[in-house]
């Protein structure tokens, strides 16, 4: 099937040629029908898979009809990054449609969004927080919605935004198109969308499993010792391209960059924190190669799409499988190769054992040769400094040839608890095997230029 059996406008069809769309995705093939036909959508499916498009043509579709110079579609998504990206992909697909299109978040000044909207735009592109603002103070109104998109719903779930979402559906009419989209489908979220869709045509895209092109390796090792690890692992490959490192929190982010620019690595972080011009400097100097090393958390990677990128590590092991295969998928493309490195603590065991089920397959797990591993953790703080004035916290004391505060004698560590190599169970025979594996291969390198 190709993109001109769907009977698009000119206009539109000179955007998918300018944006060198020849073939529809499995999701646009199946979304693009009732879409188009004004039916209510129900889409399973994760971020890459083209859901985009198949929400944007049916948009510029509509809109290219009927009349201009007021809000008829409104997109809700949970990050800035995202938005921008689809605002992106609005421009690009509609030049020629001449419709007008805005982003709405937190983050930057009120008084150019709204002089935007004001302006006649179209298509609005919004986060929850800062759309409700608007509508609240009656300074935007989305009473001639035609068409509602909620994409990546579950993103918005987990991020809290699910209370604002059922706010922004009382300012908008009853009547009109709505499509859903969600990676997965969480009790709260399936019931918001039977809430709100009617009579649905529901597009289930399976998940999709990392490219062949992509080798990935699991590193176990214990969690402090991490960041020297990573460093190691860094000047051993001389990783020297475009490289997404992921941490589960922003401040992790923030400290991880900061270590990796100490060690002479041109790095930075993605993080919540950061205002809005300060992201955009972010993704423009990793663009463009100024930076080479981008550390992010999960939801403000949301919407990155950097061609190039030669190797993602997962300094932190993503909450899900899904999770998982969109981290890595974001190297390996176009059938040039990546590699993909997973750093997993004890604790991590259980988020490794739901990958390896989704894939099918177990990873393949190293140890860094000449690494050391038993490097202990450094003792956590003595007694915190007290205030003045502050009395001092009592501690229970310890009887005299007790092992323990509470009295008990210490059982002895075993070693493997001792040890930072952690290998999840794996039989000697197949440690020893990985092991020589690891000592014998010569570093692989990745060419910068591969994505």
């Amino acid at each position: 099937m190709q993109f001109d059996s769907f009977d698009l406008k000119p206009e539109i069809v000179k955007g998918i040629i300018a944006c060198g769309y020849t073939t529809p995705t499995p999701i646009q093939e199946q979304t693009l029908p009732a879409a188009l036909a004004g039916r209510d959508i129900l889409g399973l499916a994760q971020t890459g898979t083209g859901k985009t498009a198949a929400f944007l043509l049916p948009i510029l579709q509509r809109l290219q009809d009927g009349p201009r110079g007021h809000v008829r579609a409104l997109i809700v998504a949970p990050t800035r990054e995202l938005a921008e990206q689809i605002n992106e992909s609005a421009m690009e697909l509609g030049r020629a449609t001449k419709l007008r299109s805005v982003t709405v978040y937190g983050g930057v000044g009120k008084g150019g969004q709204l002089q935007q909207v004001r302006r006649g735009a179209e298509i609005v592109i919004a986060c929850p927080g800062r759309l409700l603002d608007y509508l609240d103070s009656k300074e935007m109104q989305i009473n001639k919605v035609e068409m509602l998109v909620l994409d990546e719903a579950d993103q918005m779930f987990d991020m809290g935004f699910l209370p604002a979402i059922r706010r922004i559906l009382k300012y908008m009419p009853g009547q009109r198109q709505t499509m859903f989209f969600s990676a997965t489908m969480p009790q709260d979220i399936r019931v918001l969308a039977n809430n709100i869709l009617i009579n649905p045509v529901t597009v289930q895209i399976a998940h999709q499993k990392p490219a062949e092109t992509v080798t990935q390796t699991l590193y176990p090792v214990a969690k402090h010792l991490k960041p020297s690890l990573l460093l190691e692992l860094m000047q051993r490959h001389d990783i020297g391209g475009r490289t997404l490192i992921f941490t589960r929190t922003k401040h992790g982010a923030k400290g991880l960059a900061q270590k990796l620019e100490k060690a002479g690595h041109s790095a930075d972080a993605l993080q919540g924190n950061l205002s809005q011009n300060r992201r955009r400097e972010v993704m423009h100097n990793f663009r463009t190669g100024k930076v080479r090393v981008l550390v992010a958390t999960d939801i403000a990677a949301r919407g990155i799409d950097v061609a190039d990128i030669s190797h993602v590590i997962n300094f932190d092991m993503p909450e899900t499988p899904e999770a998982y295969v969109h981290r890595i998928g974001r190297t390996g493309r176009a059938e040039k190769t990546g590699m993909a490195f997973s750093f997993a603590s004890r604790d991590e065991q259980d988020q490794v054992r739901a990958i390896e089920k989704l894939l099918g397959k177990q990873l393949e797990q190293h140890q860094l040769e000449g690494f050391d591993y038993s490097v202990p953790a450094p003792p956590k703080s003595a007694e915190p400094q007290r205030r003045p004035g502050s009395r001092p916290q009592s501690r229970p004391s310890a009887r005299p040839g007790s092992g323990g505060a509470n009295g008990k004698p210490r059982a002895p560590r075993s070693r493997a608890a001792s040890s930072g190599a952690n290998t999840f169970g794996l039989s000697p025979q197949r440690q020893a095997n990985n092991n020589t594996n690891n000592a014998n291969r010569a570093p692989r390198r990745t060419p910068s230029g591969n994505r």
